[in-house]
């Protein structure tokens, strides 16, 4: 008897939805999201939509997790998919990997910092969310989203930038392949400046050169880079401006993440796939990072992501951290 009741058991938190459940379920989701298939794709994005409300539900359900996740705009691709698509940072995980090993040795230090929170979009110097479409581009917006931020501290004027400018000219880049903040920025230096969004718009696809000095938004002649696991650092970092940063993003908690501190005990500190931007911190109920992502509003707390703070580094949120300077 013993047995039934634990093979009921078993079944019934594997079956969570009847099928009818699933088909409504997915349904509605295509209404709200416009989507729609062809006959021969319906039954796959049927089938992975079940997969990942099945996770939805099985990772909510959890309450040791800090967040909660949502069937949002991601919900009819596998992870494998979403990987592929929207994780464009390229990075040396072995360079990473020395790097933090390197930090590890060397003695931690002791910073003062004058409160205990700060958001760079209160202070007016982070443009809207973007969102960078079925693009590997990340980079580009986490280099921009930076440069904005610098640019507004140092003249008093928030202008938008252009990542189509980057994904175009940066040719040491891929452009929606994939590219590096570090190096997008390198590149804004050694062309002596980069275009307004207005002027040269973003195409999500990868074109021709068009930069045209007559343009330029902003200029940068340096860049800092953080020292390497050390959260305190960025802190400190994070008061003087927004600061380009890459995070392991390739987990099904991430993709389908909807709101809270954002914890994965599976992330990797080196391992690290996506460019993003933190503009702040605080805390509640758990600290954070207050980070900018370029997947539009319809993902996250509107286009935001907090991420676990003072938690080992998680997701490498504090490995590789840059910032432009004038």
């Amino acid at each position: 008897m013993r047995s039934l009741i634990l093979i009921a058991l078993f079944l019934g938190a594997v079956c969570a939805f009847s099928e009818q459940e699933y088909k409504e379920t997915f349904v509605s989701w295509m209404q709200k999201h416009e989507k729609s298939y062809t006959s021969e794709t319906f039954q796959q994005r049927f089938n992975i939509f079940k997969s990942n409300m099945d996770f939805v539900e099985k990772w909510n359900s959890d309450p040791t997790h800090t967040h909660t996740c949502a069937l949002n705009k991601f919900a009819d691709l596998s992870n494998e998919e979403f990987r592929k698509t929207y994780l464009g940072l390229r990075v040396n995980q072995t360079l990473m990997q020395e790097r933090l090993e390197a930090a590890a040795k060397l003695p931690k230090q002791v910073y003062n910092l004058t409160g205990d929170n700060i958001n760079w979009a209160d202070k007016g110097a982070v443009t809207g969310v973007k969102d960078q479409g079925q693009c590997g581009s990340c980079w580009s917006f986490s280099t921009t989203g930076s440069v904005e931020a610098l640019n507004k501290i140092a003249t008093g004027n928030l202008i938008s930038l252009s990542e189509q400018n980057l994904i175009d000219c940066s040719t040491q880049n891929a452009g929606c392949s994939g590219g590096n903040n570090e190096v997008a920025m390198q590149y804004i230096i050694d062309n002596r400046g980069i275009d307004r969004e207005e002027n040269y718009p973003y195409e999500a696809r990868n074109d021709n050169c068009r930069f045209n000095y007559a343009y330029t938004g902003a200029v940068i002649n340096g860049i800092q880079r953080g020292s390497s696991g050390d959260e305190g650092a960025l802190a400190n970092l994070v008061y003087q401006q927004p600061v380009s940063i890459g995070i392991d993003a390739s987990h099904n908690s991430f993709q389908l993440y909807s709101n809270g501190i954002y914890y994965e005990s599976s992330c990797s500190t080196s391992a690290l796939d996506h460019a993003v931007l933190i503009i702040g911190f605080g805390s509640q109920n758990g600290d954070y990072w207050i980070v900018k992502n370029s997947w539009g509003t319809g993902w996250g707390m509107s286009g935001y992501i907090w991420m676990a703070r003072n938690a080992g580094n998680n997701c490498g949120v504090a490995t590789d951290p840059s910032v432009p300077r004038p």
